[in-house]
């Protein structure tokens, strides 16, 4: 039994818009996934991609994966790196592949010279929270998630003057 972690190819958009939408179902979200095939592909392997994948696989077969992009802190004046999504497929986790997924992730940050790693969880995903603490993670209790979508975010774009 052998895990490899690989950096995802183009051939791989199917895989990757299926384990979105496996981590959309497991987050009870099934019917929040608009993206596409084509769309994926553009951003991950355009001309300029602004967002990285990373597959595990165990014994030759899709286990799970990463999406992450880089971000940037205005107080340190430095990037780091935002994980997006971390998803393990059920019959794979309790091997540690989430775990090596962060440590790889950790380790692109060390070795760029990334100030942090962040990430958001659910409050109720208490499998990975407890993932998440294991790996030395502080959870930022004081801090909210704001989001602009839809009607909101149209509504204040109309409001913009140049």
């Amino acid at each position: 039994m052998s895990l490899t972690i690989r950096r995802s190819r183009p051939e791989d958009v199917g895989l990757i818009l299926a384990f979105i939408r496996e981590l959309a179902e497991y987050e009870r979200a099934p019917d929040a996934v608009v993206a596409t095939e084509d769309g994926l592909a553009a951003l991950l392997f355009g001309a300029d991609p602004k967002v990285f994948c990373d597959i595990a696989e165990w014994d030759g077969q899709p286990a799970g994966f990463c999406l992450w992009f880089y971000n940037f802190s205005t107080w340190r004046g430095r990037h780091g790196l935002y994980l997006e999504d971390l998803f393990v497929r059920p019959e794979h986790r309790g091997r540690g592949i989430g775990r090596k997924l962060m440590a790889l992730l950790a380790k692109r940050c060390v070795d760029q010279g990334l100030d942090r790693m962040e990430w958001a969880v659910l409050d109720w995903n208490e499998l990975a929270i407890g993932v998440y603490r294991g790996v030395g993670a502080e959870m930022l209790d004081d801090w909210r998630i704001c989001r602009l979508t839809g009607e909101p975010l149209r509504a204040l774009a109309a409001t913009a003057t140049a």
